[in-house]
């Protein structure tokens, strides 16, 4: 993104969110030479906020392993004026999440297996 104007319009998009109440990204790139903002946010119910503002339509889930830690990365990405915007939410994952992951419709353990 080298237009000021752009840079200008991925700000704005963020400070509006921060404004109606979402919690500030933890962590924000904007490439330079390309048209693309980036926000990573802290929790599932932070980029669920953030995916439902930007209208994002384009969702991703990848599970890997980093160096002994088995970690799921959740992304929503939106095409706005040009400009490629992604949310992205790195969590690391358990392996009683790996067993909800092969179930089609999992349901939280109850609180005393916690």
């Amino acid at each position: 993104m080298t237009e000021l104007a752009t840079r200008a319009q991925a700000f704005g998009l963020v400070a509006e969110g921060v404004a109606a109440g979402l919690s500030a990204p933890w962590r924000l790139y904007l490439a330079h030479g390309s048209r693309h903002v980036s926000l990573h946010v802290a929790d599932r119910a932070e980029w669920d906020a953030w995916r439902a503002h930007l209208g994002c339509p384009e969702l991703s889930v990848r599970v890997y392993d980093a160096g002994g830690e088995i970690r799921r990365t959740s992304m929503a990405e939106v095409l706005l004026d040009g400009c490629r915007i992604s949310v992205e939410l790195v969590e690391k994952v358990g392996t009683d999440d790996l067993e909800r992951l092969l179930v089609a419709d999992p349901t939280p353990p109850a609180p005393e297996q916690r």
